[in-house]
Order: structure tokens, then sequence, then C-alpha cells
């Protein structure tokens, strides 16, 4: 084996939960480590890590991507009542993926991993579909109250005067719950510029879509500012090239985006795009097949798994059974942080090798060697259904041969 890719500056990794925590250290041992001197910032924020720190551990992780840039993401558990009772944790703490995201801003692009042999659940997706998701603020900011018995609920804003300017929410004759989000005009002008930059590099067409029908105020400032920047910004470079900007409402897009053939950025509010990735990702074969990034207006770049912690293959894990357990989005989230890792250093071997590691991990599928996910979906059938470690085996053998074939 010829030496080892070295590199200028550390990557911000994070560590994660359950059956995600136990792929990411294969990954790492079996596809990285043999080819890479690889440098990281190591911050653990499995659940428990979390806890003990008071969640400090992800403020310091995301304050470490803005130092050196880029960080790459394991998946974590976003604790309810049921994992407060089953971690022993002090509190509901809350989604790490928010509290990163609300210190980076930005906005998350995500994309399907398209195969041959895997077709869309929805036939007339022939193109990729990607979304664009606002990375900042609403209910991953909120503050939330629970109303015991009556009580008048309102909201008030004091200016720098001091000056309370008061809207009644809700009359209470009885319990209830009180939820209050926030949003900011310079952040969602950075989203708007992201998208519209996005679309245009990729020379696709844009179409965002929110409520303003019923939310007149705050869904409205959106649709407002993405129509500013596209008429200021960007109308004569989407004429020149091509593409189109299109805003409707959610509910239509939702239907619209069914009868679309693909090629397009979806721009779309933080909970939507939550929402609809997933949708999305499945639709395209599994959640374990789509790529995810965060790309910050400050320079900062986050790379992730964009699933869950796959809970019921840990507890099997946890017997000792064998899983098939899809690792494809974690790979891609490494690629694609030594990628930009590269771009940014200067140091062009790393691109060639995340190149190479996504080659591999595509022709793996192809070749017909598949997780049991991917397996049920196979068109023609799966040569073989591997388990966890079989299937990172497969993509080990195809970088050290080159990925050829």
């Amino acid at each position: 084996m010829t030496d080892k890719i070295q590199m200028k500056t550390p990557l911000v990794e994070m560590d994660g939960d359950e059956m995600t925590r136990v792929m990411w250290g294969m990954v790492k041992d079996k596809l990285l480590l043999p080819y890479i001197d690889l440098k990281t910032e190591y911050y653990d924020l499995a659940l428990e890590k979390r806890d003990e720190t008071d969640d400090q551990i992800t403020i310091d992780a995301a304050e470490a991507i803005t130092k050196y840039k880029v960080g790459v993401k394991c998946a974590t558990i976003t604790p309810n009542a049921a994992r407060v009772t089953e971690y022993n944790l002090k509190q509901q703490w809350k989604s790490p993926n928010g509290t990163i995201r609300a210190i980076l801003d930005g906005t998350i692009f995500r994309a399907p991993i398209m195969v041959r042999n895997i077709q869309p659940a929805v036939r007339n997706w022939k193109k990729p579909i990607i979304l664009g998701r606002h990375a900042y603020g609403d209910v991953y900011k909120n503050v939330e109250y629970r109303i015991e018995n009556r009580g008048k609920a309102e909201l008030v804003v004091t200016n720098e005067n001091g000056e309370d300017v008061r809207q009644t929410i809700h009359e209470f004759k009885g319990p209830g719950i009180i939820q209050g989000i926030h949003n900011l005009d310079a952040s969602i002008t950075s989203f708007a510029e992201a998208c519209f930059s996005y679309a245009l590099d990729q020379k696709v067409d844009l179409w965002f879509a929110t409520k303003d029908t019923i939310s007149k105020t705050y869904d409205n400032n959106f649709k407002e500012i993405f129509e500013k920047v596209y008429e200021e910004q960007y109308r004569d470079k989407f004429e020149a090239a091509g593409i189109t900007y299109f805003y409707t409402l959610i509910d239509d897009a939702v239907a619209r985006i069914m009868r679309a053939d693909g090629g397009l950025l979806w721009a779309l509010k933080n909970y939507d795009g939550d929402v609809m990735s997933d949708m999305l990702a499945a639709a395209f074969g599994s959640l374990a097949m789509m790529t995810s990034v965060l790309v910050s207006p400050h320079g900062y770049f986050e790379y992730e798994a964009a699933h869950g912690t796959v809970q019921k293959h840990y507890y099997k894990h946890l017997k000792g059974e064998k899983t098939s357990t899809n690792s494809v989005a974690l790979i891609f989230a490494w690629s694609g942080a030594l990628r930009k890792r590269g771009e940014l250093d200067g140091t062009p071997e790393l691109g060639v090798f995340a190149d190479k590691l996504d080659a591999a991990a595509v022709k793996t599928i192809e070749d017909g060697f598949m997780t049991g996910d991917l397996a049920k979906l196979a068109e023609p059938a799966a040569q073989k259904i591997v388990n966890t470690e079989e299937f990172l085996d497969e993509v080990a053998r195809r970088v050290e041969d080159g990925v050829v074939g």
C-alpha cells in the first residue's frame, strides 16, 4: 500500500448513538484509517455524554466547527420521555442537530444517492430532487409552556425604548399548551441566497413553498424575502441559464412534486424540510441513501447522516445478533467532509479519495451486494443480502481494487 494521504487541518468529528455509532467506528477502521492519516478533533455526542456535560459538549462541538470550518456528524438521539427513563437522564435535552444548526446557521442541502438497480417509489422521478432546508429557528429554537388551569396567554415584545407591544394568543378556560417560535431576516436572506446560488450552480429549477395564506406574517416574510433576493440578484442569471424560480403553497408543492420528473431544488422552512427530506429519501430507496450538508453563510460546513440511530438494529446488536444496516449515508458524510477539507486546504488527493470511496459504495450496491432495506426494492434481485460488516467489507474491497470491473 502507498503512503497514507496526509491532512493539513483536522475535521471536527462528532460521534453519535446506538447502531450508527457502531457503524461509525467500522467505517473509520475499514475505509478511512488504512488510507488516510486521519486528523480529527473528536467530540462524543452520545446521549450519556451530553447528559453528563449538561449538553455543553454539543455547544463545544459546534464552536469547534466555527474554528476548523468542516465537521462530520454521526446520528444522535433526541430524547423523549421514554428515553429519559431508559438512559436515566437529567432532562429531555434538545435536539443536538438543532443546537448545532442554531450556532452555525445556514442551509441544509440533501440529495438522494441514486443507484441503477433501485428505482424510486414515485415512478416518474427520473432525476434527483434536491432539498434545501433552512437550518435556523422555528420549532427547533422554540419556547414552550404547559397551561394547567385557566389563564391568558399573550405575545409580548419589548422594544428598545422599553415599550411593550402585546397581543393575546388565547384565553384558556382549561388546560392547554403554547409555543413561541422565531426567525431572523438575516438568516432567511442567507437561506434564500444559498438556495438561488445552489440552483444556479446545478442548473436546476428552484421551488420554494410555505403556507403564507394562513401564516400571513411569519411565513409571508419568508416569501417576500425570497422574492426580493430573486428580483434584485438572480432573475437575470436564472433567465440566462434557462432555469426558473417558482413559489407555491406547501400543500400544492407536495401534490406537484409527485408529478414532477425531478431535476430540481425544493427549498423549505426548517420543520417542513425535516419532514419532506425523509419522505424523499424513503421514496428514492432508503433513509440511508441521502447526502446531507449544512452550508453556513459564514463559511462553515457540517456533513451528517440524515437518518436516525437505527434503534431496533442496535438492540439486536446488543444481543449478539447480526444486523443488515445500511451505512451508505455515513460513508457519504465522511467523503463529503474529506472532499471539502481537501478543497479548503489545497490537498486534492483527499477529494480524489472521497470520489473513489463514493464510487465504491455505489458499485457495491450495483454489483448486487446490499443490505436488507435495499434488497426489498432491488431490480434485478440482490445477488447477496449482506450484514452490516459484510457490506463495509465489500466496499473496502472495491476501494482497494480501485473501483474497477
